[in-house]
């Protein structure tokens, strides 16, 4: 190995890190002799690899890991949070535009789910939004068959068990009744397997439509469904504290000639605000609001996220009927949110 000290790292984490897989399924690629360093196979993940080392996994040459890139995905029902499913239904990745590199999402959204997931070309980058640890909460509207009351909800703001596993308190409002059914927007901050559907059901309600809207400061926005947008790297730097590589960086624009001694005006002075909640409850830092892209006219991609919501905010139930797929309200429904485990 020539590489220095310094840059070494784990064989598994490298091949996390250039998006080929997980770290878990890094490991088992190793296990299974399907990687090879300067030629040789490797049997054990306890190798230290550096970046002149050459890395191959079934026969194919590893690139060397990008820079961390995120992006926003507008999941359709229908469409497995898997890369491979072993009764053939179509999947996510199937999905994805040709151009995009390899990608792994961050954590899961059920089969019947909609709404946001977050993909990224970076292993690292994916276990650390996974974590309960960031704090971040992630929201969903949710249309259950009945007629809740808060008394009736109440056991999900205190945390409920379900088949012996314990849910942490949800944020839970009731939006609007329609009919036979009723929407509401749930907070959570953990994300465990079909975690929303399954602590309703416990309290008697049936869930027939769950669209995520929000993963921390990233909102669904007017994203449309099956669309894919890269948040840009200076709101990664906001929001993660990844740093921005010089080639990503807009040049500046020239002065006008005789304002060479002006000072510029305050950062953030009339951008404007993408719709949603403001406020600390997602996770974005505290003391800077995040600035969000100019909505997108209609058909293209939304903002890549929006404001904060403050702690016990509800969202504003509006006139109208059931929020579309972006987890806007239409006519009779309620709106209120902005626009990952499976639910």
């Amino acid at each position: 190995m020539t590489s220095e000290k310094n840059e070494m790292e784990r064989i598994a984490r490298r091949l996390s890190r250039a998006g080929v897989a997980s770290r878990r399924e890094a490991e088992r690629m190793i296990a299974e002799g399907r990687v090879k360093v300067n030629g040789r196979r490797i049997d054990s993940p306890a190798l230290n690899v550096g970046p002149d080392d050459r890395i191959e996994v079934d026969g194919q040459p590893v690139a060397a890991p990008e820079r961390p890139r995120l992006w926003r995905y507008h999941k359709p029902a229908g469409l497995v949070t898997s890369a491979r499913d072993e009764k053939g239904r179509p999947t996510v990745f199937d999905s994805l535009p040709a151009e995009l590199p390899r990608v792994m999402s961050v954590g899961r959204l059920d089969l019947n789910s909609e709404g946001l997931l977050l993909l990224t070309n970076d292993g690292a980058l994916k276990r650390r939004l996974e974590l309960p640890s960031t704090g971040w909460l992630r929201k969903y509207r949710v249309r259950v068959k009945g007629a809740p009351t808060p008394e009736a909800l109440a056991p999900l703001e205190r945390g409920v068990t379900v088949d012996g596993e314990r849910f942490q308190p949800m944020v839970v409002t009731i939006d609007r009744q329609q009919g036979a059914n009723a929407w509401l927007t749930i907070g959570i901050r953990e994300g465990r397997n079909r975690e929303i559907r399954r602590a309703l059901e416990s309290l008697g309600f049936l869930v027939n439509r769950l669209i995520r809207i929000s993963y921390g400061p990233f909102q669904l926005g007017d994203l449309a469904p099956g669309a894919v947008e890269e948040i840009r790297p200076k709101v990664l730097r906001e929001q993660l504290g990844i740093a921005i590589d010089p080639s990503d960086r807009a040049p500046a624009p020239p002065r006008p000639e005789g304002e060479a001694g002006q000072a510029s005006a305050p950062a953030g002075k009339g951008a404007r605000r993408g719709r949603g909640l403001r406020g600390r409850e997602d996770g974005a830092p505290q003391g800077k609001a995040a600035r969000p892209a100019s909505p997108a006219p209609a058909g293209k991609p939304g903002p890549a996220h929006k404001p904060r919501a403050p702690e016990g905010a509800k969202p504003r139930a509006p006139e109208g009927g059931a929020p579309d797929a972006h987890g806007r309200g239409g006519r009779g429904a309620p709106t209120g949110a902005g626009r990952r485990g499976r639910r």
